[in-house]
């Protein structure tokens, strides 16, 4: 079992373990809503808290599952974060060192989130020329405001937790502790037990004073930087549907993009380059750099594969010596 379930007085801990940076393959994810399921059953937990052992909350999907039928088992990525919507009991995300990709799409589907200071945070899908398939272009706009989430989902780059909570009226963190984050979740936890009605991501509106003309900037941008490379360009479609449609809406019109950008053979050919763009609202601040891979589908993924793996390593080395 990847996900590890206790009790701490009236607050249910599942705590995902699956090294180095708990990626959410099957097991995991079977962990997590089997954990669900027993703080549900439990009379005497009224709230339930999802941390990550080690120095990762969650880096995301399992790469050891690329490729094979675990990746897409139920329960899926987006099956688990329903439950975790679903769920009476509130759950609360104890979030620290490395939360990326489907780790932070995990997060926004709880209903409070509480970080510590330093923890690595990127939706990095695009690096893999694709787009964030778990409600991620959905949520992310909505807790950050249009402008600060979608230079990170373009970017793809990481971006201090620090940084994030001083956003202007930004709802990603309900807290940010300095230390100790499992104690301060579960503190948080009890204090939210009975608080009803239980807030969710996808009840907030993502909204821009001018969307239009935005959008229509940031389409000129980024497509003047990413080239013939369709991955950039779909982020700021999706991330409009974000503010033009109903939720589920932009979720299914994510679905398609990704989709098509799997069929698209050009798509696995594009790793953004390791040079940072500083975490900036405007577009313009941002550096989308590429190097084409091998043209053998099987060789370029090989080494997108490694690259992750090196750049999630990376963001736990530096937690370690931080």
């Amino acid at each position: 079992m990847s996900a590890n379930y206790e009790v701490r007085g009236n607050v249910a801990v599942i705590t995902l373990d699956n090294p180095p940076v708990n990626g959410l393959g099957h097991a995991t994810r079977l962990g997590i809503t089997q954990g669900l399921d027993k703080a549900d059953a439990d009379a005497m937990v009224k709230a339930i808290v999802i941390t990550g052992a080690g120095k990762a909350f969650s880096g995301g999907a399992d790469i050891k599952e690329f490729g094979s039928p675990k990746a897409l088992a139920e329960p899926n990525l987006l099956s688990v974060i329903l439950a975790l919507e679903a769920s009476s009991k509130p759950i609360v995300a104890a979030i620290h060192s490395v939360c990326m990709g489907g780790g932070l799409e995990l997060a926004l589907g709880c209903h409070y989130r509480v970080a510590q200071a330093g923890t690595q945070v990127a939706l990095p899908e695009v690096k893999l020329g694709l787009l964030p398939g778990a409600g991620g272009t959905q949520r992310l706009p909505r807790v950050l405001g249009v402008e600060t989430a979608l230079n990170m989902i373009v970017s793809g780059e990481p971006v201090p937790s620090e940084l994030l909570a001083k956003s202007p009226g930004q709802k990603l963190f309900d807290k940010l502790v300095d230390a100790n984050v499992l104690d301060a979740a579960i503190a948080f936890a009890q204090e939210k037990a009975d608080v009803r009605p239980l807030p969710l991501v996808r009840n907030l509106k993502a909204e821009h004073p001018n969307s239009q003309a935005y959008f229509q900037f940031a389409r000129n941008m980024v497509g003047g930087m990413s080239k013939n490379f369709p991955a950039p360009l779909k982020c700021v479609d999706v991330v409009e549907s974000a503010v033009t449609k109903k939720f589920d809406e932009g979720m299914r019109l994510g679905t398609a993009l990704i989709g098509a950008l799997h069929r698209n053979d050009v798509t696995i050919l594009p790793f953004l380059s390791e040079g940072r763009s500083a975490p900036h609202p405007k577009l313009e601040q941002m550096h989308l750099h590429h190097k084409l891979l091998p043209t053998n589908p099987q060789e370029a993924a090989d080494i997108i594969v490694e690259r992750v793996v090196a750049s999630l390593e990376q963001s736990v080395r530096a937690q370690e010596s931080a």
